[in-house]
């Protein structure tokens, strides 16, 4: 039975690696039929990480109130209906819309996966487990390549996606039975306590929560930085050619992908900080490689060693979580390191991009460089933090925060409607005293509703059973 629901979770994060590169591969397409603006893109993938980080930090409570299977099934489940929704997309607006559920429902499946194999199973079947995203990662893109060479169009290649989440989403409803109960949600039934999700100011300040928190920034900003731009640096910066560089960005990934698969058999031998120290390690070797003037083969190279030291880092780190924080806050820590690695994937990027277009793109390996430092100095800085009321910042600065977010999508889709209904041409700031009307009745709408959560349970309820009648 274990060994079964074994491979039911490594199914499901073949699902949760599928659509991640549907995007990329569909947008060249996209952008031209939806007549908006190539840079868009980056609007939607913004969307789709902000969803993934409210997912992550709900995800404790989540699977304390439903359980991990349950909670996987419906993100599957939801992010099935995000896939079927954008191959119905006609306009720009539509994407973004659809792009909050896709959000949503990655997030918790990243989360609430990790924790439970970081629990239950060794660290060679956490490493194995993100060999899979790469598996579906692979295919997602090679079945939208397919969609659109043989002429049948992105929105088949999103339905093509979405019949496999379907059968997904199936397969792990049938293995509900098999998923076992947290260890402190049997603990809190055996006692007769009711147990509580641990508030996010609490996970925080839990000794080495913000060390872990920074390693996982760092990780996924070098990452997601090394795969969007170490191409253009090859070929704008080194000269090499672009078939070259294209080919070798590639490998990155691939490199990743067969290092974890290897790292599932090296673990056997080796505790999870070893891992995670040669790791890092291997990523200084290639970066130096890339920055240092030893010739174009040794730059290639080197890419493909960053790739290699990627590796096991981010599977041993979450393996250990629950021997670092212990089991009872696992899934509350591990929340925390996925909000914290799609913030490293969302911002870093984009802040590259301007440095780049500012200064040179030839910063890249110097970049590389002081986030690997950074990576491996983790303990100090929260030695450093801790001395800052980090909380009471966030707390304060969220809803600015998420009005000035959601003011701009409102702005974007505003103005991506008039685009298509053939109105005038305007500006994007024209838009934002209507998209700031509009944040401000949804954070209103979303206060009131909360309330209405909060002081009336029973009338769910009833509203169940009106529906079911």
């Amino acid at each position: 039975m274990t060994t079964l629901l074994l491979a039911v979770i490594y199914l499901a994060f073949i699902s949760l690696g599928l659509p991640d590169g549907l995007l990329g591969a569909a947008w060249p397409v996209m952008y031209q039929e939806l007549n908006v603006p190539v840079s868009w893109a980056g609007a939607i993938s913004m969307i789709i990480a902000a969803g993934t980080i409210v997912s992550s930090l709900q995800s404790d409570r989540l699977t304390l109130r439903f359980g991990t299977g349950a909670v996987t099934a419906a993100s599957v489940a939801l992010t099935m209906i995000a896939l079927f929704g954008f191959s119905t997309c006609s306009s720009f607006w539509m994407l973004c819309l659809w792009a909050i559920p896709y959000g949503l429902g990655a997030g918790s499946v990243d989360a609430s996966i990790n924790n439970y194999v970081a629990l239950h199973y060794s660290s060679r079947h956490m490493s194995w487990l993100h060999c899979m995203w790469g598996v579906g990662a692979s295919v997602g893109p090679a079945v939208m390549g397919y969609a659109l060479t043989g002429g049948y169009g992105w929105p088949a290649g999103y339905r093509w996606v979405g019949v496999i989440q379907i059968i997904l989403t199936a397969v792990l409803v049938f293995s509900l039975p098999m998923w076992q109960k947290r260890p402190d949600v049997k603990a809190a039934a055996d006692s007769g306590e009711k147990l509580k999700a641990m508030p996010l100011r609490q996970v925080v300040a839990i000794r080495g929560a913000k060390a872990v928190m920074v390693t996982f920034f760092c990780y996924c900003a070098l990452e997601s930085l090394t795969g969007l731009w170490a191409s253009s640096y090859l070929a704008l910066y080194r000269g090499i050619p672009e078939e070259t560089a294209a080919r070798f960005a590639s490998l990155f990934f691939l490199g990743i992908t067969a290092g974890r698969a290897v790292c599932g058999f090296i673990t056997v031998r080796f505790r999870d900080e070893t891992m995670i120290r040669a790791g890092q390690s291997i990523i200084a070797v290639g970066v130096l490689c890339m920055l240092l003037p030893l010739g174009d083969a040794a730059a290639l190279a080197g890419l493909v060693i960053v790739g290699l030291g990627c590796a096991p880092i981010y599977p041993c780190i979450i393996h250990s979580t629950p021997v670092h924080f212990g089991a009872d806050k696992s899934q509350a820590m591990i929340g925390v390191q996925m909000a914290s690695a799609y913030v490293g994937s969302c911002l870093a990027p984009p802040v590259f991009g301007l440095l780049a277009g500012w200064i040179s793109i030839a910063l890249l390996p110097w970049c590389l460089l002081a986030v690997v430092a950074l990576m491996l100095f983790g303990h100090l800085v929260d030695q450093w933090l801790s001395f800052i009321p980090i909380m009471e910042i966030v707390m304060k600065l969220r809803i600015p925060f998420f009005m000035l977010f959601m003011c701009v999508v409102f702005a974007i889709m505003y103005r991506s409607t008039a685009r298509r209904s053939g109105c005038v041409k305007t500006q994007l700031r024209a838009h934002f005293p209507g998209a700031a009307f509009a944040s401000v009745g949804w954070m209103l709408f979303s206060y009131f509703y909360s309330l209405y959560i909060q002081y009336f349970p029973r009338a769910s309820y009833i509203y169940g059973g009106l529906t079911a009648v």
